[in-house]
């Protein structure tokens, strides 16, 4: 009885997932189309709600559909009490439910990532602060830019 369930959803749950992650690429590709100052330059607007709603929404759902049921205890603080969240391993696809609570803030990650098909289209829209480790610069650079995100009065999203 299980292993016939496992064989009929485990199909199905790809199908989903593979859905929603074309459909976020739709969405983040629909965003940052013909961007203004190409993440230099924060996502205002309708831009900006677009990745809020859709690519947090999709998120939940698809770790909904791979099984997790995520509660939330607490409100998160807001841009102005918090420019910065601090997620911690960070080492885990689990962030993304962090992002999706938490309204899709920045995010810090590898600038090889962002050069990723799919993926590194919904990377971009979040508008993340882009490591590059063979910069010997980088550390400094990445501090920098966070640094101006914090302190920009609520132009740039929350940073994580």
């Amino acid at each position: 009885q299980a292993v016939l369930q496992g064989i009929i959803l485990l199909p199905l749950r790809a199908i989903c997932i593979i859905f929603i992650v074309l459909l976020a690429w739709l969405f983040a590709s629909i965003a940052t189309f013909r961007q203004p100052g190409r993440g230099s330059v924060p996502l205002k607007g309708w831009r900006r709600r677009m990745i809020r709603t859709t690519l947090s929404g999709l998120t939940r759902a698809a770790f909904f559909i791979m099984g997790f049921q995520v509660k939330v205890k607490g409100k998160a603080a807001s841009l102005p009490e918090a420019p910065i969240f601090v997620a911690a391993p960070h080492s885990s696809f689990f962030d993304a439910i962090i992002c999706a609570l938490t309204g899709m803030p920045s995010i810090v990650s590898r600038a090889e990532n962002l050069s990723t098909p799919v993926f590194g289209t919904i990377l971009s829209s979040l508008q993340p602060v882009a490591v590059s480790r063979q910069d010997p610069d980088s550390r400094k650079n990445t501090v920098t830019e966070i640094t101006k995100r914090a302190l920009s009065g609520g132009q740039w999203p929350q940073v994580i």
